[in-house]
Protein backbone atom coordinates (compact mmCIF):
# COMPACT_ATOMS: atom_id res chain seq x y z
CA UNK A 1 0.00 0.00 0.00
CA UNK A 2 2.43 2.08 0.86
CA UNK A 3 4.02 2.48 -2.71
CA UNK A 4 0.62 3.34 -4.04
CA UNK A 5 0.66 6.36 -1.88
CA UNK A 6 4.05 7.01 -3.50
CA UNK A 7 2.02 7.15 -6.58
CA UNK A 8 -0.74 8.87 -5.17
CA UNK A 9 1.06 11.51 -4.09
CA UNK A 10 3.27 12.02 -7.33
CA UNK A 11 0.14 12.45 -9.56
CA UNK A 12 -1.08 15.15 -7.32
CA UNK A 13 2.04 17.14 -7.73
CA UNK A 14 2.53 17.05 -11.65
CA UNK A 15 -1.67 17.20 -12.01
CA UNK A 16 -1.51 20.51 -9.44
CA UNK A 17 1.67 21.97 -11.11
CA UNK A 18 -0.21 21.63 -14.62
CA UNK A 19 -3.50 23.04 -13.66
CA UNK A 20 -1.36 26.18 -12.21
CA UNK A 21 0.74 26.57 -14.76
CA UNK A 22 -1.85 25.98 -17.67
CA UNK A 23 -4.89 26.93 -16.40
CA UNK A 24 -6.63 23.53 -17.01
CA UNK A 25 -7.76 21.57 -14.22
CA UNK A 26 -6.02 18.68 -12.94
CA UNK A 27 -8.94 16.00 -13.78
CA UNK A 28 -8.01 15.32 -17.34
CA UNK A 29 -4.82 13.78 -16.27
CA UNK A 30 -5.75 12.62 -12.52
CA UNK A 31 -9.12 10.12 -14.03
CA UNK A 32 -6.47 8.40 -16.32
CA UNK A 33 -3.88 7.94 -14.12
CA UNK A 34 -6.14 6.69 -11.57
CA UNK A 35 -7.54 4.14 -13.57
CA UNK A 36 -3.74 2.90 -14.46
CA UNK A 37 -3.07 3.10 -10.53
CA UNK A 38 -6.18 0.99 -9.72
CA UNK A 39 -5.65 -1.20 -12.08
CA UNK A 40 -2.37 -2.47 -10.69
CA UNK A 41 -4.28 -2.13 -7.35
CA UNK A 42 -6.78 -4.84 -8.75
CA UNK A 43 -9.91 -2.69 -8.12
CA UNK A 44 -13.35 -4.17 -9.89
CA UNK A 45 -13.37 -3.30 -13.17
CA UNK A 46 -17.25 -2.70 -13.14
CA UNK A 47 -16.64 0.42 -10.60
CA UNK A 48 -12.88 1.13 -11.54
CA UNK A 49 -13.44 4.48 -13.80
CA UNK A 50 -16.35 5.37 -11.38
CA UNK A 51 -14.13 5.40 -8.53
CA UNK A 52 -11.47 7.52 -10.71
CA UNK A 53 -14.24 10.26 -11.16
CA UNK A 54 -15.74 10.69 -8.09
CA UNK A 55 -12.30 10.99 -6.75
CA UNK A 56 -11.08 13.32 -9.31
CA UNK A 57 -13.49 15.56 -8.49
CA UNK A 58 -13.61 15.18 -4.65
CA UNK A 59 -9.74 16.71 -4.87
CA UNK A 60 -10.94 19.42 -7.22
CA UNK A 61 -13.46 20.28 -4.69
CA UNK A 62 -10.19 21.31 -2.07
CA UNK A 63 -7.94 22.62 -5.27
CA UNK A 64 -10.64 24.73 -6.60
CA UNK A 65 -11.00 27.26 -3.62
CA UNK A 66 -7.46 27.91 -4.07
CA UNK A 67 -7.50 28.78 -7.41
CA UNK A 68 -11.00 30.71 -6.79
CA UNK A 69 -9.23 33.14 -4.10
CA UNK A 70 -6.67 33.78 -6.68
CA UNK A 71 -8.79 34.74 -9.57
CA UNK A 72 -11.10 37.01 -7.44
CA UNK A 73 -8.10 39.00 -5.81
CA UNK A 74 -6.90 39.62 -9.50
CA UNK A 75 -10.61 40.83 -9.41
CA UNK A 76 -11.33 38.11 -12.57
CA UNK A 77 -14.18 36.24 -11.28
CA UNK A 78 -17.66 37.59 -12.55
CA UNK A 79 -19.86 36.63 -9.78
CA UNK A 80 -22.95 37.78 -11.48
CA UNK A 81 -22.25 34.53 -14.01
CA UNK A 82 -21.38 32.23 -10.95
CA UNK A 83 -24.68 33.09 -9.22
CA UNK A 84 -27.25 32.55 -12.64
CA UNK A 85 -25.31 29.75 -13.93
CA UNK A 86 -24.62 27.43 -10.85
CA UNK A 87 -28.55 26.17 -10.00
CA UNK A 88 -27.96 25.03 -13.70
CA UNK A 89 -24.46 23.51 -13.19
CA UNK A 90 -25.43 21.80 -9.62
CA UNK A 91 -28.83 20.30 -10.99
CA UNK A 92 -26.69 18.75 -14.32
CA UNK A 93 -23.58 17.71 -12.29
CA UNK A 94 -26.26 15.91 -9.69
CA UNK A 95 -28.10 14.30 -12.93
CA UNK A 96 -24.92 13.30 -14.37
CA UNK A 97 -23.44 11.62 -11.53
CA UNK A 98 -26.77 9.13 -10.96
CA UNK A 99 -26.42 8.69 -15.00
CA UNK A 100 -22.79 7.51 -14.63
CA UNK A 101 -23.80 5.35 -12.01
CA UNK A 102 -25.83 3.53 -13.90
CA UNK A 103 -23.56 3.41 -17.27
CA UNK A 104 -20.56 0.79 -17.65
CA UNK A 105 -16.84 1.27 -17.30
CA UNK A 106 -16.35 0.55 -21.19
CA UNK A 107 -19.08 3.78 -21.99
CA UNK A 108 -17.23 5.84 -19.69
CA UNK A 109 -13.82 5.05 -20.99
CA UNK A 110 -15.15 5.52 -24.42
CA UNK A 111 -16.56 8.99 -23.67
CA UNK A 112 -13.72 9.48 -21.64
CA UNK A 113 -11.20 8.82 -24.72
CA UNK A 114 -13.45 10.63 -27.12
CA UNK A 115 -13.12 13.83 -23.93
CA UNK A 116 -9.67 13.67 -23.89
CA UNK A 117 -9.03 13.39 -27.82
CA UNK A 118 -11.44 17.00 -28.23
CA UNK A 119 -9.51 18.81 -25.47
CA UNK A 120 -6.30 17.94 -27.01
CA UNK A 121 -7.45 18.87 -30.69
CA UNK A 122 -8.57 22.30 -29.30
CA UNK A 123 -5.23 23.09 -27.08
CA UNK A 124 -3.07 21.57 -30.06
CA UNK A 125 -4.61 23.91 -32.65
CA UNK A 126 -5.52 26.88 -30.09
CA UNK A 127 -9.31 26.54 -31.23
CA UNK A 128 -11.09 29.30 -29.55
CA UNK A 129 -15.11 29.97 -30.28
CA UNK A 130 -15.37 33.96 -31.56
CA UNK A 131 -17.21 36.29 -29.56
CA UNK A 132 -20.06 36.45 -31.43
CA UNK A 133 -23.33 36.39 -28.79
CA UNK A 134 -24.14 38.16 -25.50
CA UNK A 135 -24.93 35.80 -22.28
CA UNK A 136 -28.58 34.40 -22.30
CA UNK A 137 -31.05 35.02 -19.70
CA UNK A 138 -32.11 32.67 -16.63
CA UNK A 139 -33.16 30.23 -18.96
CA UNK A 140 -30.20 29.83 -20.66
CA UNK A 141 -27.70 30.28 -18.75
CA UNK A 142 -29.67 27.55 -16.29
CA UNK A 143 -29.29 25.04 -19.79
CA UNK A 144 -25.88 25.97 -20.09
CA UNK A 145 -25.00 25.15 -16.87
CA UNK A 146 -26.68 21.74 -16.75
CA UNK A 147 -24.68 20.92 -20.04
CA UNK A 148 -21.37 21.43 -18.66
CA UNK A 149 -22.18 20.29 -15.14
CA UNK A 150 -23.52 17.10 -16.67
CA UNK A 151 -20.44 16.67 -18.66
CA UNK A 152 -18.00 17.48 -16.65
CA UNK A 153 -19.34 15.03 -13.59
CA UNK A 154 -19.32 11.95 -16.35
CA UNK A 155 -15.34 12.98 -17.43
CA UNK A 156 -14.96 13.99 -13.52
CA UNK A 157 -13.22 17.61 -14.19
CA UNK A 158 -13.94 21.06 -13.03
CA UNK A 159 -15.44 21.81 -16.28
CA UNK A 160 -13.10 24.60 -17.30
CA UNK A 161 -12.66 23.21 -20.76
CA UNK A 162 -16.21 23.63 -21.03
CA UNK A 163 -17.13 26.78 -19.19
CA UNK A 164 -14.08 28.90 -20.69
CA UNK A 165 -15.34 28.41 -24.67
CA UNK A 166 -18.61 29.23 -23.59
CA UNK A 167 -18.04 32.43 -21.86
CA UNK A 168 -15.71 33.49 -24.63
CA UNK A 169 -18.20 32.44 -27.30
CA UNK A 170 -20.28 34.74 -24.59
CA UNK A 171 -18.29 37.88 -24.95
CA UNK A 172 -16.68 37.63 -21.42
CA UNK A 173 -12.85 38.92 -21.57
CA UNK A 174 -11.03 35.87 -21.94
CA UNK A 175 -9.00 36.69 -17.80
CA UNK A 176 -12.69 36.68 -16.95
CA UNK A 177 -13.46 33.83 -18.51
CA UNK A 178 -10.67 31.90 -16.48
CA UNK A 179 -11.07 33.07 -13.35
CA UNK A 180 -15.11 32.88 -13.24
CA UNK A 181 -14.74 29.36 -14.45
CA UNK A 182 -12.73 28.39 -11.38
CA UNK A 183 -15.22 29.65 -9.09
CA UNK A 184 -17.94 27.32 -11.36
CA UNK A 185 -15.01 24.49 -10.66
CA UNK A 186 -15.75 24.55 -7.23
CA UNK A 187 -19.88 23.96 -7.32
CA UNK A 188 -18.98 21.21 -10.16
CA UNK A 189 -16.71 19.49 -7.61
CA UNK A 190 -19.28 19.72 -4.14
CA UNK A 191 -22.38 18.59 -6.74
CA UNK A 192 -20.12 15.98 -8.60
CA UNK A 193 -18.36 14.41 -5.30
CA UNK A 194 -21.90 14.52 -3.30
CA UNK A 195 -23.23 12.54 -6.01
CA UNK A 196 -20.30 10.05 -7.00
CA UNK A 197 -20.41 9.09 -3.14
CA UNK A 198 -24.34 8.82 -2.43
CA UNK A 199 -24.77 6.79 -6.05
CA UNK A 200 -21.75 4.58 -4.58
CA UNK A 201 -22.70 3.60 -0.69
CA UNK A 202 -24.73 0.91 -2.26
CA UNK A 203 -22.46 -0.15 -4.65
CA UNK A 204 -21.47 -3.86 -2.87
CA UNK A 205 -17.23 -4.93 -3.23
CA UNK A 206 -15.74 -1.33 -3.54
CA UNK A 207 -12.28 -1.54 -1.93
CA UNK A 208 -11.97 -0.71 1.38
CA UNK A 209 -11.28 3.15 2.66
CA UNK A 210 -14.39 4.22 -0.44
CA UNK A 211 -16.51 6.11 0.92
CA UNK A 212 -19.18 5.48 -2.58
CA UNK A 213 -17.26 5.93 -5.15
CA UNK A 214 -14.64 8.29 -4.06
CA UNK A 215 -11.08 6.79 -2.74
CA UNK A 216 -10.59 8.30 0.38
CA UNK A 217 -6.59 7.34 0.34
CA UNK A 218 -6.58 8.61 -3.15
CA UNK A 219 -8.12 11.64 -2.29
CA UNK A 220 -5.98 12.31 0.15
CA UNK A 221 -2.74 11.67 -1.49
CA UNK A 222 -3.18 13.83 -4.59
CA UNK A 223 -5.00 16.28 -2.45
CA UNK A 224 -2.09 17.27 -0.29
CA UNK A 225 0.25 17.24 -2.89
CA UNK A 226 -1.61 19.28 -5.74
CA UNK A 227 -2.62 22.07 -2.98
CA UNK A 228 1.92 22.54 -2.58
CA UNK A 229 2.40 22.48 -6.46
CA UNK A 230 -0.40 24.78 -7.74
CA UNK A 231 1.04 28.10 -6.60
CA UNK A 232 4.43 27.10 -8.38
CA UNK A 233 2.90 26.40 -11.44
CA UNK A 234 1.17 29.35 -11.40
CA UNK A 235 4.01 31.67 -10.09
CA UNK A 236 5.80 29.41 -13.51
CA UNK A 237 2.88 30.48 -16.27
CA UNK A 238 3.89 34.26 -16.51
CA UNK A 239 8.01 33.26 -16.58
CA UNK A 240 7.74 30.11 -19.32
CA UNK A 241 6.00 29.30 -23.23
CA UNK A 242 2.90 28.42 -22.21
CA UNK A 243 1.37 28.33 -25.84
CA UNK A 244 4.07 25.53 -26.59
CA UNK A 245 3.61 23.73 -22.74
CA UNK A 246 -0.21 23.70 -23.85
CA UNK A 247 0.63 21.94 -26.97
CA UNK A 248 2.72 19.42 -25.26
CA UNK A 249 0.13 18.89 -22.56
CA UNK A 250 -2.16 17.69 -25.64
CA UNK A 251 0.24 15.48 -27.08
CA UNK A 252 0.24 14.14 -23.54
CA UNK A 253 -3.68 13.96 -23.52
CA UNK A 254 -3.63 12.24 -27.15
CA UNK A 255 -0.89 9.62 -25.48
CA UNK A 256 -3.47 9.14 -22.67
CA UNK A 257 -6.33 8.64 -24.71
CA UNK A 258 -4.57 6.12 -26.97
CA UNK A 259 -3.37 4.32 -23.76
CA UNK A 260 -6.85 4.11 -22.80
CA UNK A 261 -8.49 3.31 -25.99
CA UNK A 262 -6.25 0.77 -26.36
CA UNK A 263 -7.45 -0.86 -22.80
CA UNK A 264 -10.85 -1.48 -24.27
CA UNK A 265 -9.70 -3.95 -26.47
Amino acid sequence: MEFFWVLYLLLGLFAGFLAGLLGVGGGLIIVPVLVFIFTAQHFPEASMLHLALGTSLGSIMFTSVASLRAHHAHAAVNWQVVRTITPGIVTGTLLGSVLAAHLSTHFLKVFFVIFLFYVGTQMLLNIKPKPTHQLPGLGGMFAAGNVIGGVSSLVGIGGGTLSVPFMTWCNVKMHQAIGTSAAIGFPIAVAGAVGYVANGLAVKDLPQYSLGFVYLPALAGVVLASMMTAPWGARLAHKLPVTKLKKIFAVLLYTLGVKMAWSLF
